[in-house]
């Protein structure tokens, strides 16, 4: 199969470097600076670069905060809504979280547009990468040893519970908040305190390091000012994050907003988690033809 790799970070490099080792036909565009001996860029536009390709990757995000297209690793800025117009009629395109405005004009144009961050088996495998990245984050930041430190989680989704579980055998002592019954049962199944997110407030100053993964605010001023003074806040939340970033700085707490994590720490790993569900999208295509 032809595929064509369009933007991002050292992910897509990575998907188009494996993607080329299962012996798929390669072309890039908006990579021209990714590391040397990586990828080749090929074709001054989409529209060349797209020629004959089954299938059209697009980076995750698709569009960065300025509106454009995200591609870090490219020279130029890209306008993702023209780029789109130049592909390929009938071509599939797979795009990581693309905004409504690019859905909707997909719906217009003879395209059949995916959203792989939809997919069950990409968001588990990359809440795992996300973990992982917190407690690199952690390692990186934390003055003492996650041994014996004690560490508050707020909240019990995907990405909480698998930090709980590795923290909790790296010998910490895990509390994770929740708000459903069903979620502080599984925590204590897990060998973690459960802890009612309504109930923060008389808790926080127990914690070494909070992690936060709810984005709605949860971490005010009146909460973090609860907290220790050395206490280390890692916030794993989406924008606009789920702390209160100016009082943190006003009360002098160590606070990271840790966006990202996947392609920062482990970007080899979460590109061939993007190949891998991409040609899943592409196999059950082919079943229902």
């Amino acid at each position: 199969m032809k595929f064509t790799v369009i933007g991002g970070d050292m992910r897509m490099v990575s998907l188009a470097m494996a993607l080329e080792e299962d012996g798929h036909e390669i072309c890039t565009y908006a990579l021209d600076n990714a590391p040397e001996g990586t990828v080749k860029c090929c074709g001054l536009t989409a529209k060349l670069a797209s020629t004959g390709a089954d299938c059209v990757i697009l980076p995750l995000p698709v569009v960065n905060t300025r509106g454009k297209l995200n591609a870090p690793l490219s020279a130029f800025t890209h306008d993702p809504y023209e780029l789109i117009k130049q592909l390929p009629d009938g071509c599939l395109i797979c795009a990581g979280k693309p905004d409504e405005k690019l859905i909707n004009l997909a719906s217009k144009l003879p395209l059949e547009l995916v959203d792989y961050f939809q997919r069950e088996e990409l968001v588990v495998l990359n809440a795992l990468a996300t973990a992982e990245g917190a407690i690199s984050v952690l390692l990186r930041n934390s003055p003492i040893t996650i041994w014996e430190s004690r560490i508050l989680i707020i909240g019990a989704g995907r990405i909480g519970k698998m930090l709980a579980e590795r923290l909790r055998d790296l010998g910490a002592y895990v509390t994770v908040s929740a708000r459903r019954e069903a979620d502080m049962a599984n925590i204590r199944a897990m060998g973690c305190k459960a802890l009612d997110t309504r109930k923060l407030m008389g808790e926080l100053s127990e914690f070494d390091t909070v992690i936060n993964t709810v984005p709605a605010m949860i971490l005010d001023r009146p909460r973090l000012e609860r907290l220790k003074r050395d206490a280390l806040i890692i916030d794993l939340a989406s924008n606009p994050g789920g702390t209160d970033f100016e009082a943190a700085r006003e009360l002098d707490l160590n606070t990271i907003w840790a966006l990202g994590l996947p392609a920062e720490t482990a970007p080899v790993t979460a590109g061939r988690i993007i190949k891998e569900t991409v040609l899943n999208i592409i196999n059950e295509r082919q079943k229902t033809k």
